[in-house]
């Protein structure tokens, strides 16, 4: 079929949508070769080296949130970053350049747009990332996640898609009996963490053991905050299954019960894609506050509850749990209608599209 660049980046929200496109590509399609160009972040490389993609770099740096010098300072290594992203072009010819957000998007699609090949972008949250919003004036294709995107988007060709997800994550839902636990709640900050929401889910499981009422738990703290993360719940008498980075969160889905969870848009489209009811807690420093449009979407299904950060009280959160360990029936309504939500054909759509492209352009 060909050979394809998937570009983006700078957290896990943006490359699983690239990993699930890549996988259908794969699926649908023999002799398909994808590299994944990103930023410097290591964590990005070990991702995708632990699905088996080749990577190449870009050293190119996010500008929203930075000061004026060190956003000159952003702005000064972009022609670099340009000429690193043609060189990645001439060496490994792709027929088209898809990208998934992030900052690392931008040079490597302006300069597959200067080469004459074909370029889409993927947008996952319902307000558009920087980049995205500047690139949707040059691509040759938008796909949308969000219909509330669409107004802050340029171009003729925006196409609703929806957000991938991983097919993997499906492997194991409904397929293993639950753990001997009544009651499994899986804790996840994005992956990076959230020190925030793990203070207060320590604190709240605290007030919930001397009530009696004891669940398991997976708690991912992200790196940052592991090591404080186990100290605390050691302190506290607390017992879980503690972990930096979930590797198969397949697993850790088909297990909880209830998820606690930051409300970035590709954990969003998961929760919904496998019916697995939610309290959200949206970051509150994202780009115009697009965590808190993304699960507001998901709450009016009925199917997630959101408690904002700076509401968010360890008592408050302990409330709310004990209430849907006192409610499974209301619970698992909550989880069927996030699943009437979730779009599980995402990634068959945007390779139609991409496909669709290739076919106009002769590549």
């Amino acid at each position: 079929m060909g050979r394809f660049i998937i570009a983006g980046g700078g957290t896990g929200g943006h490359l699983f949508p690239g990993i699930a496109i890549a996988r259908e590509l794969e699926g649908r399609f023999e002799k398909t070769e994808i590299l994944f160009v990103v930023g410097r972040k290591k964590m990005e490389a070990k991702i995708l080296a632990s699905y088996g993609y080749p990577v190449s770099s870009i050293h190119v740096e996010g500008l929203k949130g930075r000061g004026w010098k060190n956003g000159l300072a952003v702005l000064v290594k972009l022609p670099g970053a340009l000429f690193q992203s043609l060189a990645i072009i001439r060496e490994f010819s792709p027929a088209l350049v898809l990208g998934v957000g992030g900052y690392s998007a931008g040079p490597i699609c302006l300069a597959a747009r200067l080469a004459g090949i074909p370029t889409a972008i993927h947008e996952q949250n319902s307000f558009p990332g920087l980049t995205n919003r500047l690139l949707s004036w040059i691509v040759d294709r938008v796909l949308i996640s969000f219909e509330e995107s669409r107004a802050h988007l340029r171009g003729d060709k925006i196409i609703l898609t929806g957000n991938p997800v991983r097919e993997e994550l499906f492997s194991k839902a409904g397929t293993e009996p639950r753990t001997r636990a009544d009651f499994t709640i899986l804790v996840v900050g994005g992956s990076q963490g959230a020190r925030a929401i793990n203070e207060a889910f320590a604190e709240a499981l605290t007030h919930m053991k001397k009530a009696g009422k004891v669940p398991e738990v997976i708690h991912q703290t992200g790196e940052m905050d592991y090591t404080r993360v186990v100290e605390d719940y050691r302190d506290r008498g607390l017992t879980g299954e503690i972990v930096p980075f979930i590797k198969d969160m397949s697993r850790a889905y088909q297990r909880a019960r209830v998820v606690i969870s930051r409300a970035g848009a590709t954990t969003l489209s998961e929760l919904a894609a496998l019916g697995k009811p939610s309290i959200l807690i949206p970051y509150p420093y994202a780009a115009n506050q697009h965590q808190e449009v993304n699960a507001r979407s998901l709450v009016q299904a009925g199917g997630a509850e959101m408690i904002l950060q700076g509401d968010m009280s360890a008592e408050r959160l302990g409330l709310v749990i004990k209430g849907y360990m006192d409610d499974r029936v209301g619970l698992d309504r909550m989880g069927e209608n996030a699943r009437r939500v979730g779009r599980r054909d995402a990634a068959r759509i945007i390779v139609d599209q991409l496909t669709g492209m290739l076919a106009v352009s002769g590549n």
